[in-house]
């Protein structure tokens, strides 16, 4: 029964982990909130936050598992993708208790973790994980893709994003609206008391089960431009309804293609993963479509969507049990892929 702590530190949240027998003890995130004055995050003072942050985080995940470090059976860590700055803090930190304390280190790529989390056994929900195989819509600021996965440690992508990720449609849909950094959450919270359907943005028409987002992107800068022409309060004036309407379509165009993914292999267990996976009106409209198909849906719980360490937890776990470890010359990488 190995006792696994686990370093996520790929983007902007410093987090901490402890993993026993496969049960998440702690999950201890710090978030960075210097990102917010500058629209997005500065690889530069994310490097800097994370050197600050990571010793009374992994010590805050020790406590709240009411573990000491020589309990430890090995260390995992995020080793890509993500800011290559950020991932080195974690990388180094990983590697030294490793050689200080004589035990395995263990790799873990993020999107990999991410799909993972879907396996996490919640208290009082012990059969709420999915069977292999499985489909997992991967939805980040990064990454949109859906993952077949035939076993923990068994994965394969067929399809992914052409251009920009589904968070970065958001994120980008918010900024030409005028709202702060994280603009995701917040074109959430106006859509819910906007009508979806006042505005018609378009879905691509994308051969196999690849998306795109590019095109929707420059849709809604134009749409606003003009809009605001006519009248230079036009976004204050309809935001919840602009917002309901970007939010439906970029929904859409998700489950458009994980509809596709799921009739084209014939798999009924389908997951959503990510930081994306957070958000209402995805997550409403993934379980409503789950019924109409006949689908077993499964989504994390919101501390496990977005960046955390108990992911990581999860597969160093499955990674150890299989005896895969790395030794003192592994690297972290801004964009390998798996």
């Amino acid at each position: 029964m190995p006792q696994i702590l686990a370093i996520e530190s790929s983007c902007d949240e410093t987090a901490a982990a402890v993993c026993w027998d496969g049960i998440i003890l702690s999950n201890i995130i710090a978030t960075q909130k210097i990102h917010e004055e500058y629209g997005g995050v500065v690889p530069e003072l994310a490097s800097r936050a994370h050197l600050q942050a990571i010793v009374p985080v992994v010590d805050s995940a020790l406590k709240k598992a009411n573990v000491h470090l020589d309990q430890i059976d090995a260390f995992a860590f995020t080793q890509a993708p993500g800011l290559i700055g950020a991932l080195l803090v974690g990388a180094e930190f990983a590697k030294s208790l490793s050689l200080a304390c004589n035990k395995p280190l263990i790799s873990v790529h993020h999107m990999q973790a991410h799909v993972l989390a879907n396996c996490i056994q919640t208290t009082g929900k012990e059969n709420s994980t999915p069977t292999f195989p499985f489909l997992c819509l991967t939805v980040s600021g990064g990454h949109t893709q859906i993952v077949l996965c035939e076993d923990y440690l068994k994965m394969r992508v067929i399809g992914e994003t052409l251009d920009d990720a589904a968070g970065e449609a958001f994120d980008k849909s918010a900024k030409i609206l005028g709202l702060p950094y994280p603009g995701g959450p917040l074109i959430d919270k106006y859509a819910k008391c906007g009508n979806a359907n006042r505005y018609k943005f378009p879905e691509p028409k994308i051969d196999g089960l690849d998306f795109s987002f590019s095109g929707l992107k420059t849709a809604i800068l134009y749409f606003v431009r003009d809009e605001k022409i006519k009248n230079e309060n036009f976004v204050e004036e309809n935001m919840a309804d602009i917002c309901a309407s970007i939010q439906s379509r970029i929904v859409s165009i998700l489950l458009h293609q994980l509809k596709k993914a799921a009739d084209e292999t014939g798999i009924s267990d389908i997951c959503i993963a990510g930081g994306v996976s957070a958000n209402s009106g995805l997550r409403y409209a993934f379980e409503k479509m789950g019924l109409e198909q006949g689908w077993k849906t499964f989504i994390p719980p919101f501390e496990y969507c977005t960046d955390n360490a108990a992911m990581i937890a999860i597969t160093g776990y499955y990674k150890y049990l299989a005896v895969i470890f790395e030794d003192l010359t592994v690297v972290p990488s801004a964009r390998a892929v798996f």
